[in-house]
């Protein structure tokens, strides 16, 4: 399905997501969203007993997924992505739990372990719809994965302010849809 949305109108849309999602999370509701958010990925995640989870480092007020400390259970290997800008592309790396000290190619702290290929994903979403698009950053890392990975189980991660109308997001040629969409309120897809 093309995308009827020009560029311009996707980043005025993700400006907007982004400055809603940083104003919820100065209220006071935001903490026991948090709260509610982990239980909601625990559950998810228990569902689907991954042998390797793929996490994200988070940004910008994102949900902090590696919080969970899913890091130290035991029989559960995790991973965190690797971005390239130049080709654009990202994959997986074996984390150790210890806080990253080195840097993927778009700054974002990561693991220097052997690559891997986990079985489920954690993707961090700025909006996202009911039938499972996200909107990202603009970089395209995570689709790109997605794409060449159809196996993968993607698992958005987003707060509940960034719910889309549908009509407002159009996917382009590039967007994968994910599994479902974890929020602070439930499950969607």
């Amino acid at each position: 399905m093309p995308s009827d949305l020009p560029d311009s109108a996707r980043t005025a849309l993700r400006q907007q997501l982004l400055a809603d999602r940083t104003r919820f999370m100065q209220t006071p509701a935001a903490e026991a969203a948090a709260r509610a958010l982990a239980t909601q990925v625990r559950v998810v995640l228990d569902q689907l007993v991954p042998e390797c989870l793929g996490l994200y480092w988070p940004m910008r007020s994102e949900f902090n997924a590696v919080a969970l400390g899913l890091q130290d259970e035991k029989d559960l290997a995790v991973a965190l992505p690797f971005a390239r800008r130049d080709p654009p592309s990202m994959h997986y790396r074996l984390w150790d739990g210890t806080e990253p000290e080195a840097r993927d190619g778009c700054g974002l702290p990561t693991a220097s372990g052997a690559p891997v290929q986990p079985d489920v994903v954690l993707v961090p979403c700025v909006g996202f719809t009911e039938d499972g698009y996200r909107l990202g950053y603009g970089g395209g890392f995570f689709d790109r994965y997605l794409d060449a990975h159809p196996d993968t189980t993607a698992v958005g991660v987003a707060w509940s302010v960034g719910r889309m109308p549908r009509e407002a997001f159009t996917p382009a040629a590039h967007d994968r849809p994910l599994m479902l969409v974890v929020t602070e309120n439930g499950v969607i897809g």
